[in-house]
């Protein structure tokens, strides 16, 4: 008999992925949906093939009446406290009633159990979810996959293509841990399936010191990019407050200084990934930084 593995925030981007890996194996796949989510994100997932489960008010008995013969409940769902908090736990406590054996929580980014609260909003909310989480009687399995690779080509002001540069924060051989979205995905689809998967698992496509994608991408260009150090933790430490005091944004998902506490994070010694878990699954093939580039620098030419 196939698993069945149901999915909330499967209209998500990362949601939409790991569904997509998914389908990838011999198994069923439900995607939980809200009734009023975007007629056409749902019907991006009808065309997928998948069970759509529509809530028509997100409560512990409505989603439990989707778990019935569940094997494990991925949660992709982005959002602040009213979703990473309330709709989670809504969520976390319809699988325990429906004696679902697994859980997969939305946490995917960064090692955060070694951090302290009030360093990052968004990732004290995941933290405080694990201590109700840590109480259920449920397995549960996070995923921390460092940052997602695709914000260098974009959001994350590391790479400056225009100007040649590579700006950084911290020390210039400190290795950052990145993985691609598709690679997470996959990663996840492996795990929802792996009755054994541990509490805790770390991943990473790449570990990679700016030094070296300043190389990696004067490589790639042929033109030589230049290294420049902006500061250390405790001047983007100062910046954050300052960014923070000035343009709140404490109902944005991403404001500025959001981003700038997870950078904050990343180039901490804390956030060093001693042991990876990236051979567990032999089916994912690692996406490097040098073959992100390549791909990305070939698309412009």
């Amino acid at each position: 008999m196939k698993k069945i593995i149901l999915i909330a925030g499967a209209t998500g981007n990362l949601g939409l992925r790991i569904v997509k890996a998914l389908l990838t194996k011999d198994v069923t796949v439900r995607a939980l949906v809200r009734s009023s989510s975007h007629v056409g994100q749902i019907k991006q997932l009808e065309d997928l093939g998948i069970e759509i489960c529509k809530v028509d008010i997100w409560n512990t008995d409505e989603i439990k009446s989707h778990c019935s013969e569940v094997s494990c409940v991925v949660s992709a769902l982005a959002g602040l406290r009213d979703v990473v908090i309330d709709s989670q736990k809504v969520l976390l406590d319809a699988a325990v009633a429906a004696c679902v054996p697994r859980f997969i929580p939305s946490d995917y980014s960064l090692d955060f159990t070694k951090f302290s609260n009030g360093e990052n909003r968004n990732l004290d909310l995941r933290r405080e979810f694990h201590t109700y989480l840590d109480q259920c009687p449920i397995a549960s399995t996070s995923i921390f996959n460092g940052a997602f690779m695709e914000l260098l080509l974009d959001e994350m002001p590391m790479i400056i293509f225009k100007k040649k540069l590579v700006i950084y924060w911290g020390k210039a051989d400190y290795k950052w841990g990145f993985t691609t979205m598709d690679n997470t995905a996959e990663f996840t689809a492996n795990v929802a399936l792996d009755d054994n998967s541990p509490r805790y698992l770390r991943i990473a496509g790449d570990m990679i010191s700016p030094r070296e994608v300043r190389s990696v991408i004067s490589e790639i260009t042929g033109s030589k990019y230049r290294l420049i150090r902006i500061g250390g933790q405790g001047l983007l430490g100062v910046i954050i407050k300052l960014a923070r005091l000035f343009s709140p944004g404490e109902k944005e998902l991403y404001p500025a200084w959001q981003g700038m506490q997870y950078m904050h994070n990343m180039i901490d010694e804390r956030s060093k990934i001693i042991e990876l878990s990236n051979n567990r699954y032999a089916d994912v093939k690692w996406t490097s930084i040098r073959m992100l580039l390549q791909s990305f620098i070939k698309e412009k030419m």
